[in-house]
């Protein structure tokens, strides 16, 4: 017995969102690399490359949310939504691949200063540019990224990228005001400390889900609290919930109810209110109770 809603983490919104972000991240990327190439901006080359990083990023989410939105069958019982948490998967190791290449790039660029002159006023010029186009993305998917794991992914290397444009303009800045180029392997090196927190946050959340842990906020034993509040229940137990991805949570359950309610007929009703309290109290894709008559646990041990 279950009751199933549906979700808008499948969304075709969402797949816009995404084509239209991926499209600005892409143009800006090539304005970037054109940029890091005639200012010699080792800054600017990474934030390009975190771009390029970004625009496979966006490209694999956008796959993973045609591919969730495919219907469920007989092999796939649950769909295909855990394509999403396989894309942020990607998203997170490409994300730790290019920290690492920043960094290595700026020390190299701090201990060889003599690697080429930075023209800082174009620098500040693309920097701009790119720092605009981000937190117009950014703000494209900032209500889509609460729903699903996957977009979130993408929303938080458009905010990387955005807080590495900012650092490009202020290692600009200096550039132009000062002459010490260095200052552009400085910004890099910032560029780079700002991948690694992120991309151990969204591949922590992965394995949050593939370990089927309980959603983030959920209190498994206050929705055991609730279930036993409920009229003609006697007791609960093999309670599990876990998601498939963000924003699909699932919940199963084993329901003691007072073994007259068989009889009577207020079994139909008891499961009708235990659907409406998870429903209600607490925001479940899809939840499966089992209701059971007293005794009947010894039953399954012996089973």
């Amino acid at each position: 017995m279950h009751d199933h809603a549906p979700s808008g983490i499948r969304g075709a919104g969402n797949r816009r969102l995404l084509g239209i972000s991926l499209a600005i991240t892409v143009t800006v990327m090539v304005v970037q690399v054109v940029g890091a190439v005639l200012s010699g901006s080792l800054a600017l080359l990474a934030d390009a490359a975190h771009m390029l990083t970004d625009a496979a990023a966006l490209g694999i989410a956008l796959i993973a949310s045609a591919v969730a939105a495919r219907p469920a069958n007989d092999r796939r019982t649950f769909g295909y939504q855990r394509a999403e948490v396989f894309g942020a998967l990607v998203n997170g190791v490409i994300l730790i691949v290019l920290a690492a290449w920043v960094a290595v790039e700026g020390v190299s660029r701090l201990l060889n200063p003599a690697q080429g002159e930075v023209a800082g006023g174009l620098m500040l010029i693309v920097a701009i540019v790119g720092l605009l186009a981000n937190a117009v993305a950014m703000w494209l998917l900032s209500s889509a990224q609460r729903h699903s794991i996957n977009v979130r992914g993408a929303y938080l290397e458009v905010l990387g990228d955005l807080v590495g444009s900012a650092a490009v303009i202020v290692a600009a800045i200096v550039v132009v005001t000062t002459g010490w180029d260095q200052a552009d392997a400085v910004a890099s090196l910032l560029i780079a400390a700002m991948i690694v927190p992120r991309a151990i946050r969204l591949l922590g959340e992965v394995v949050s889900v593939l370990a089927e842990s309980a959603p983030k906020g959920t209190h498994v034993r206050e929705i055991r609290d609730h279930i036993l509040a409920t009229p003609g229940v006697v007791d609960v137990h093999d309670v599990h919930v876990w998601q498939l991805t963000r924003g699909a949570p699932v919940f199963t359950a084993h329901v003691v109810v007072d073994a007259a309610a068989f009889a009577d007929g207020r079994a139909a009703g008891i499961l009708s209110g235990l659907q409406d309290c998870l429903s209600q109290h607490f925001d479940v894709e899809h939840s499966t109770f089992q209701l059971e008559p007293a005794g009947h646990v010894e039953h399954e041990a012996h089973a």
